[in-house]
């Protein structure tokens, strides 16, 4: 496996129409041969297909993950300092993105 994506809906009633994307994850072998951006753009299709017109996440702040994000269309929403700690357990930021995928109807 090259690597691996997941997107869980929101419960809340006043929350359905949205999905948080979590885990977006390539195997340091398969990297730089479009691997996250297919599964990005599957994890996408899949949540639109199940009705959610907004998608949003968090990545580590100076990640290359972020430039994923960007070129695949995400928007910045902003960032959180010392939102997670590394293995050292030293603080990083997160930066938050969001993508809308639709409309929701009423």
């Amino acid at each position: 496996m090259d690597g691996t994506v997941s997107w869980y809906r929101e419960t809340k009633a006043n929350g359905r129409h949205r999905a948080e994307l979590r885990k977006l994850m390539v195997h340091p072998a398969a990297r730089g041969r479009g691997t996250a951006r297919a599964l990005l753009a599957e994890a996408e299709s899949a949540a639109t297909r199940a009705g959610v017109v907004l998608l949003f996440l968090d990545t580590e702040t100076g990640s290359g993950a972020e430039r994923v994000y960007r070129s695949a269309g995400w928007t910045e929403a902003g960032t959180i300092p010392d939102y997670a700690t590394d293995p050292e357990g030293w603080l990083h930021p997160t930066t938050l993105f969001y993508k809308q995928l639709g409309r929701a109807h009423r």
